[in-house]
């Protein structure tokens, strides 16, 4: 006869077994989720605007409301990046729907050409999404000879969707911030690729401060 306990071990091995699987089957699925979360993020926000990330277009949208939105602007640069960077105003007044337009002056310090990358991010973060950039030298790495001095434009516009939002009723102004890098060293800089080429006009709905 065999003893209780060798009979019931068989099925409690058996069960021991299939845990070790699913908990297997677990820890590789958090793993491979780990390293596809950062791109699975960053798409997220770009859809959704979450975290202040802004949006991009080809053009306004042509429907230009009566309400008034204050753009700010900040900057910030990386130690590591002997640049001087700023916004060449500190706010300007956009209508909900028209392009805006403004400026950032970079000044390379160092006597060596430096390539510098941009990130942003706008606040309230709730904005985000309906903060929408048509050119910007964000979009590029940018390349400074030694002293040399550029204005970088960007032009955005605030979406009309904005209006149909209870949750941005009380919103009168929007910041947009930009932090600069150093691009990565692998990468050779491009002296033909200068923000200064770039061309762009701003409608009559927008007042500087």
């Amino acid at each position: 006869m065999v003893a209780p306990s060798t009979r019931n071990q068989a099925p409690l091995a058996k069960r021991n077994k299939r845990l070790l699987m699913v908990l297997s089957v677990v820890v590789v699925g958090m793993v491979g989720l780990a390293f596809a979360s950062v791109p699975l993020y960053r798409l997220f926000c770009q859809v959704t605007g979450y975290g202040g990330t802004t949006q991009t277009a080809v053009a306004a949208p042509g429907q230009i409301f009566d309400r008034v939105m204050t753009i700010r602007f900040n900057s910030d640069t990386s130690s590591s990046l002997p640049w001087d960077f700023h916004p060449s105003q500190k706010a300007v007044e956009v209508k909900i729907g028209a392009q805006g337009l403004a400026f950032f002056e970079a000044h390379n310090l160092s006597a060596e050409t430096v390539t510098g990358s941009a990130v942003f991010n706008v606040t309230p973060l709730k904005a985000g999404k309906y903060f929408t950039k048509v050119a910007c030298f964000c979009f590029d790495e940018q390349t400074l000879a030694p002293g040399q001095s550029v204005d970088m434009p960007v032009t955005f516009f605030v979406d009309p969707l904005i209006m149909d939002d209870p949750n941005m009723g009380e919103v009168k102004t929007i910041t947009l911030s930009y932090t600069f890098f150093p691009a990565d060293a692998g990468e050779e800089p491009d002296p033909s690729r200068q923000t200064s080429s770039l061309m762009l006009q701003a409608g009559s709905d927008v007042t500087v401060n």
